[in-house]
């Protein structure tokens, strides 16, 4: 019974505890519900707050933006009218003006009205009158018909005659003057910019040859040279191309070869290994492989040096490589080098004092000769290689022109091209410029006489100035004033096409008449 009673207590209080809860449940429910109500109406209430104060906001924005467009609109209708007003006070002056034009026009119009009728009255006098003076010249020239004895047209045809003849006269005699005087104007403007060109430009004498000197400190080092049998000279001339001439001469040794480049290999190569103290076949071949390629940079870093002092700007790298390499060549004991850089000024000063193009004539002075320096044998001449490759390498048509005809190999078609003629001459003429072998120079001036005496009347002939010209005396009974041009002419002639010199040759012809006699 106890045990039921407990199950029926706890029974109970459980029942009971869960009805308070649900009482408690319910209490919090309703305060939740009625704390949700009062916060709704809160929100709802803030909420039409702010959409009355939105509301407000937009109504005065809008208010405001009409106002502002208004009073853009405004402005623009008073600019619009501002604008029409304009325009109407220009037509009225337009129309103004062509009134006062249609005016002018009008008065104009009447002037010319009158003046043509005042015009024509003077035409119709004009003609009556021509027509009494041509009856008075007909009746004229009859009466001077009759006392000359001569018809009108015999009479035009001896004044037309005559007027000729003095006209002719007077013509030939004018044009001899002129040609004289601009003969005389051109000589003496053509000498002044010649040696205005030469005193401005400094220039060397000719040292180049073909032969090497390589000193050396004591006669010891020639053994150690030639080697065992002669090794090291063999392998010496076989990796350079060079003739290595060991002799008696004290502390001395000769490189010889015509190729100045080999030779400056030679000599370089040389003054490694004696300076080195290693010198065996192997070690030379090592030296002459590296010196090959330190002149090969040498000859790239001139050429670049001579363009950049010449002020040549655009070169194409093979051209610059080719001007490099003119610094080992020579042409008449005449460094190559040095004489293009020399034409090259003589150029850009002949064609600054002509008021041509400086930089144009300097770039052709200095790239006339670049067809000396072929890396393979050719059968053109020097001056069609150099045309050719300043072609291939993108020169303009100028240069190229003014390479290929500085010795008359093709025809001039730009005024620098003889521009570079006359500085080549120029600088290869000069004294001391070019060395010759002494009997071929006196050959040549025996050659030059002897093709003056090969002509008739000739008496005496002289070669004179280096060769540079040659004087012919004639005999007066053989000889007129008339053939002794058309002499000078044929032996010039004939000496362009017997002999090969360096330069222009001048050939003078005199003819002089003595008349003696003795008084006793």
């Amino acid at each position: 019974m106890e045990t039921i009673l407990i199950i029926v207590a706890l029974v109970g209080g459980v029942a009971g505890g869960f009805g308070i809860a649900k009482f408690l449940e319910k209490t919090n429910i309703s305060n939740l519900v009625k704390n949700a109500k009062k916060e709704a109406a809160s929100i709802l209430k803030d909420a039409n707050l702010e959409a009355e104060n939105i509301k407000k906001d937009k109504l005065l924005q809008a208010k405001e933006k009409f106002l502002e467009l208004k009073s853009e609109h405004e402005q623009e209708i008073l600019n619009k009218d501002k604008r029409i007003a304009e325009i109407e006070k220009r037509t009225r002056d337009k129309e103004s003006q062509v009134s006062s034009e249609l005016a002018k026009a009008k008065k104009v119009n009447d002037d010319y009205e009158v003046k043509t009728t005042e015009y024509t009255s003077k035409i119709e006098l004009l003609d009556r009158k021509q027509q009494e003076l041509e009856k008075l010249h007909k009746s004229q020239v009859q009466q001077l018909e009759v006392i000359s004895g001569l018809s009108a047209e015999d009479a035009r045809e001896q004044l037309v005659e005559s007027l000729k003849a003095e006209a002719k006269t007077k013509a030939m005699s004018h044009i001899q003057d002129t040609i004289e005087e601009a003969k005389l104007t051109a000589q003496q403007e053509a000498k002044k910019v010649i040696i205005n060109t030469i005193q401005r430009v400094g220039t060397e004498e000719a040292v180049e040859n073909c032969v090497s000197v390589f000193n050396i400190e004591s006669d010891d080092v020639k053994g150690r040279i030639i080697g065992r049998e002669g090794r090291n000279i063999r392998a010496l001339e076989a990796a350079t191309g060079v003739e290595i001439i060991v002799d008696d001469t004290p502390e001395a040794i000769i490189l010889s070869c015509f190729d100045p480049v080999r030779r400056e290999i030679a000599r370089l190569s040389l003054h490694k290994l004696v300076t080195d103290g290693r010198i065996h076949p192997a070690r030379i071949e090592e030296v002459v492989a590296k010196t090959t390629k330190q002149i090969d940079d040498e000859i790239i870093e001139v050429g670049k040096r001579t363009v950049i002092d010449l002020g040549i700007h655009g070169l194409h790298p093979e051209l610059i490589k080719v001007v490099g390499r003119m610094k080992y060549r020579s042409s008449y004991g005449q460094n190559l080098l040095q004489h293009s850089r020399e034409v090259s000024k003589l150029c850009g000063i002949m064609a600054a004092e002509l008021g041509l193009n400086v930089k144009l004539a300097k770039r052709a002075g200095l790239l006339h000769d670049i067809g000396k320096v072929p890396d393979a044998e050719s059968d053109l001449p020097h001056a069609l290689l150099g045309m050719q490759w300043a072609e291939k390498f993108g020169e303009k048509e100028e240069v190229c022109n003014a390479i290929g005809a500085h010795h008359d190999e093709i025809e001039m078609k730009y005024l620098i091209s003889p521009i570079i003629q006359v500085c080549d001459a120029i600088s290869g003429a000069r004294p001391g410029a070019r060395r010759q072998v002494l009997d071929s120079y006196i050959q040549r001036l025996k050659d030059l006489e002897n093709i003056a005496f090969g002509f008739n009347g000739v008496k005496n002939a002289y070669a004179i100035q280096a060769g540079r010209e040659l004087r012919v005396i004639v005999e007066s009974e053989k000889v007129s004033d008339e053939n002794a041009a058309n002499l000078s002419f044929e032996i010039s002639q004939k000496i362009q096409t017997e002999m090969t010199y360096p330069g222009q040759v001048k050939i003078t012809v005199i003819r002089e008449t003595r008349a003696v006699n003795i008084a006793k």
